[in-house]
């Protein structure tokens, strides 16, 4: 079955967030999407994947600042 491009209501609600979220991080390009006809789109695939790594990053960049304040501490 092909995947159906998302809408930015359709992001919003899936990642919990307003709509306004989604577009600024679209028109940033902080988010993967495409436009058509003048409407951004998103795969569910690459939002899925973009969520993960932006997760992971977060997780490090905590851990990297608890063990400089240990060390510093």
């Amino acid at each position: 079955m092909k995947e159906k491009a998302l809408t930015v209501k359709q992001v919003a609600e899936y990642l919990q967030v307003n709509e306004r979220t989604i577009y600024k991080l679209a028109q940033a390009g902080k988010i993967p999407c495409f436009k058509v006809a003048g409407t951004w789109r998103f795969w569910k695939r690459e939002i899925d994947k973009w969520t993960r790594n932006t997760c992971l990053r977060a997780t490090h960049r905590q851990r990297s600042t608890k063990v400089e304040n240990e060390e510093n501490g």
